[in-house]
């Protein structure tokens, strides 16, 4: 059967004011845009006040505070009426381990004998189901009384727990307790006590058995019907990482649903590529928006800044110590429960093995070295290793050796990955696969981004904070991989800034000297005494990505990014234990350095804005134009400066944005680039891409036979010419989108 592949798609954040009412109401401006597709979060039925609809209680029904099944089928058909496709984002890997999910209610009231116990991925073995839910220990809350048991339920304040079936009669609480297929602990134990396998450190978060092809099909039974019933066009796979067996997972998903074009949310690692077996259309593109921001960032300006931030921070070490540093932190706290799971389980894998008689201690070492050395978040053994997890596993074991007093342990465990002939084994393996990912995700994105602070605009999902440049060979080998399928996003509620952000920050390499003038301006405030450097550094980028925002004033959403970065870097202030006065002290700076610069313009910010008004335009052309379909994240095509989340997930304005006149803003841009994939589709489909780099200009062109069409990128004025859109800057660059050449697009003019 054909796929139904997007023109472009608009992503959606349903939730916070945004329901299938919204929705309908906004599809005349959603189809005037150009788009081919919608793109929606997840719609089905979540926790109490959910804001992102990823803590699913209920995979079969959709939310009633959205508008139910009935108000989603009367969406879906105005959205065909307008022209326009459904993608819908499923979530295969978690649901929410809360008190709400009726699931796993009746797995603690009946246990390991309720339908739904295999549904979660618990174990059993380890004894009753761990619930963290308590404020203090256990003994200290029955002591004070704070417990009691009626009707069936065991009680403590607003919380209600089914008591087991064959719950014996008693006053006794502790032996009530204790006869239930669950067990109350203080919230501390989650850190390495639990029995359930969550979503990375997320603990209400309890995964799902979809290896398991009746649990593949109960979870999955609505979705179907949305398909087969021609409501929805397109799935997305939220964390395909997660799952126990992805390839397998994929394709019962085609069989299932043939023809329906599937992404998946796959983050790729330097030139890692998805996996050809994989039954998907692509990844949702995060690699995409990576290449943009290298293409984009001056090479010189990086040796420039890197100087400069090393000088004034006093941080010698390179990306790779700071991150190898994160991992540890991060499996001595956050995924420490994972780590000893992994143990365990490794302790069964190896019993009665002739290599080695590994103990509990030597396991850890290994198991931690092994998980440091992965450089990407999961390999793919099954029964047996590819031969390129082969290589990667053996890349693994020689780094992971470096320090260890004895390798023995060490490669017994690599021969269980490449070889896992046990159903111990497997489970090791696996569950070594699932949790490899969680600590990259962890570390590099949510602790050593914040901590490595030298230039934002490569920390970010899927990008490689040393690797922020490229060159034009290895941009051109990406491009020949690209299928039309593909998507190329720049934005999304995940990312750490907006795509517009991150072009502000890109604009820091092209003008290094600009931005150390205003750190230096910054630096002389007397609220920076008592800011550490590195921090002053971050908060400067950081304010620059949303200054002078006309939606949303920046002040007070600075001050909550700041808040949460110093957190996730995890060095003196924890969400656990927050640090109030390093904290107090950056929110204050960052106060001084808004109203440092509300005072008067400053010629020096004001070159950074205008090169990131220009590399903004740019990034639009590019996305639109390179082999690929354009994900548009919702807001983004009127500007979007935003922060990492809850900051990328403002309201969007749409009726200021359908009241708009068409003037050349970046929505005018949107709206024609969007038409021309329309009127150019075959064009855009078929047409080899390719980039060039040099004196001061980037372009990229598409060719196909004797047709041309290019977009380019200029640091100084460019000679007039007949283009489809172009725009000068004022700082004298240059954005243009000629639909045919004027000289041989293969010389720099």
């Amino acid at each position: 059967m054909t796929q139904d592949i997007p023109s472009a798609t608009y992503r959606i954040q349903m939730r916070d004011g945004v329901d299938f009412a919204t929705v309908t109401n906004h599809l005349p401006y959603l189809a005037g845009l150009g788009v081919s597709h919608l793109y929606l979060s997840p719609i089905f039925l979540a926790g109490t006040g959910s804001t992102h609809g990823y803590d699913i209680l209920d995979p079969t029904r959709i939310d009633p505070v959205l508008g139910g099944d009935a108000g989603f089928r009367a969406m879906a058909r105005a959205a065909r009426d307008a022209g326009l496709g459904i993608i819908l984002d499923i979530v295969p890997n978690h649901t929410a381990f809360t008190l709400e999910n009726p699931w796993l209610m009746d797995v603690l009231k009946r246990g390991r004998a309720s339908p739904y116990a295999r549904h979660f991925d618990i174990d059993w073995d380890a004894g009753p189901l761990v619930l963290p839910f308590l404020p203090e220990p256990f003994e200290k809350l029955l002591s004070d009384g704070a417990f009691h048991a009626s009707d069936g339920q065991w009680r403590f304040g607003d919380m209600a727990v089914p008591l087991a079936q064959d719950s014996p009669a008693t006053d006794d609480l502790r032996a009530l307790h204790d006869a239930q297929h669950w067990r109350l602990v203080h919230s501390d134990l989650e850190r390495d006590g639990i029995t359930h396998r969550r979503f990375f450190n997320v603990t209400s978060l309890i995964g799902m058995r979809v290896e398991d092809r009746a649990i593949f099909e109960d979870t999955h039974c609505l979705i179907f019907d949305l398909v087969r019933s021609g409501l929805v066009q397109g799935l997305r796979v939220d964390h395909i990482d997660g799952l126990a067996d992805p390839e397998t997972y994929l394709r019962w998903l085609r069989d299932e649903l043939p023809g329906t074009p599937v992404w998946v949310e796959k983050i790729l690692v330097g030139n890692e590529t998805l996996a050809p077996e994989w039954a998907t259309v692509g990844t949702t593109g995060y690699e995409a928006a990576r290449l943009l921001s290298r293409l984009f960032t001056d090479p010189q300006g990086i040796e420039t800044l890197d100087a400069m931030w090393r000088d004034a921070t006093g941080i010698a070490t390179d990306f790779r110590d700071e991150l190898r540093q994160a991992k540890l932190d991060v499996l001595d706290n956050e995924l420490a429960a994972e780590r000893r799971q992994l143990r365990d389980m490794a302790t069964a894998a190896t019993q009665g093995s002739t290599a080695a008689e590994p103990g509990p201690e030597s396991l850890r070492e290994a198991i931690t070295a092994l998980l440091v050395a992965t450089p990407r978040y999961r390999s793919y053994v099954t029964d047996s290793a590819r031969p390129e997890d082969r290589d990667l596993l053996r890349a693994m074991a020689d780094e992971a050796a470096q320090g260890l007093r004895s390798r023995a342990v060490l490669d017994l465990l690599v021969d269980l990955m490449l070889d896992p002939r046990t159903d111990a084994a497997r489970t090791f393996v696996t569950r070594f696969q699932q949790v490899s990912g969680a600590l990259l995700a962890k570390a590099q994105e949510d602790t050593a981004g914040f901590r490595w602070t030298r230039y934002l605009a490569a920390n970010e999902v899927g990008a490689e904070p040393d690797e922020p440049t490229v060159t034009a060979d290895q941009a051109n080998a990406f491009l020949t991989r690209r299928r039309p399928s593909d998507m190329t996003l720049v934005s999304t509620h995940d990312t750490k800034r907006s795509g517009d952000s991150r072009m502000r920050l890109v604009a820091v390499s092209h003008r290094p000297d600009a931005f150390m003038a205003l750190c230096l301006a910054a630096g002389r405030l007397p609220s920076a005494r008592d800011v550490e450097p590195r921090w002053r550094w971050y908060i400067v980028q950081s304010a620059l990505a949303v200054w002078d925002d006309p939606a949303d004033p920046p002040s007070d959403r600075l001050e909550r990014h700041i808040e949460k970065a110093i957190r996730e870097a995890k060095l003196t202030s924890f969400w656990t234990n927050p640090d109030d006065a390093v904290e107090s002290a950056a929110k204050q700076f960052a106060r001084d350095l808004l109203a440092q610069w509300a005072d008067g313009p400053d010629p020096t910010l004001q070159a950074l804005l205008h090169r990131g008004e220009a590399l903004i335009r740019a990034q639009l052309a590019f996305q639109m134009l390179m082999p690929g379909f354009p994900d548009i994240y919702r807001g983004d095509e009127g500007g979007l400066l935003a922060l990492t989340d809850p900051d990328n997930r403002l309201a969007v304005d749409w009726d200021d944005l359908s009241s708009r006149s068409d003037g050349g803003d970046k929505l005018s841009w949107t709206r024609r680039l969007l038409a021309m994939r329309t009127t150019q589709g075959d064009f855009l489909r078929d047409a080899d891409a390719s980039v060039q780099i040099g004196r001061g200009r980037i372009r990229l062109i598409r060719r196909l036979d004797d047709r041309w069409m290019m977009a380019e990128f200029s640091e100084t004025p460019s000679a007039p010419v007949a283009d489809f859109l172009d725009r000068s800057f004022a700082d004298g660059s240059h954005v243009r989108i000629t639909p045919c050449p004027v000289s041989g697009p293969d010389n720099f003019r």
